[in-house]
């Protein structure tokens, strides 16, 4: 069983392409930790920021920002920060979850289940979320930098590669 998905990793794309978005009403580029541990650990693992933003938790213009990432030829994935819990101003789940066109449950799923390990009954509050827009991998967390951290080296840095190719097919 474990030969197909070793054969899908083999034929990943080695470098990714992507975009990093923080949903924010309150950061800044100097102040967006979650951010910025993105963009690290993209680029330790050798994989391409091309595009670094920060909106406001607001369903429009996350929406148009969205739609025009799904169309860039030079992005791969969307990593986003932000706007996960269940705070009036969160909007994250629902603008992302309205423009998938398939989503990826197993992703939000499992980053609850490792954050219960970590944190645990509040790990329900966390709405992460994540699927294929277009061929666009896109991928949302809390944005605090355990939760960032949490996400990107036990989920998202070990399966891009295999998400993008899979989009791709």
């Amino acid at each position: 069983m474990q030969e197909v998905p070793d054969q899908h990793r083999s034929e990943a794309p080695p470098t990714v392409r992507c975009a990093v978005i923080t949903v924010s009403d309150t950061r800044t580029l100097e102040t967006d930790t979650g951010g910025r541990t993105v963009m690290d650990l993209l680029e330790a693992a050798g994989h391409t920021v091309v595009c670094r933003e920060i909106i406001r938790d607001d369903p429009e213009p996350m929406r148009a920002l969205l739609e025009v990432l799904r169309e860039e030829a030079e992005i791969d994935a969307v990593l986003m920060t932000g706007g996960t819990g269940l705070g009036s101003r969160d909007q994250t789940f629902e603008t992302v979850s309205q423009l998938l066109d398939k989503p990826l449950p197993g992703y939000g799923e499992l980053f609850r289940m490792l954050s219960f390990q970590e944190i645990g009954a509040a790990a329900m509050l966390s709405r992460a979320t994540g699927g294929l827009m277009g061929r666009t991998i896109v991928l949302t967390m809390p944005g605090s930098r355990a939760a960032v951290r949490l996400a990107m080296e036990k989920l998202i840095l070990p399966e891009l590669g295999h998400m993008v190719r899979e989009a791709r097919r």
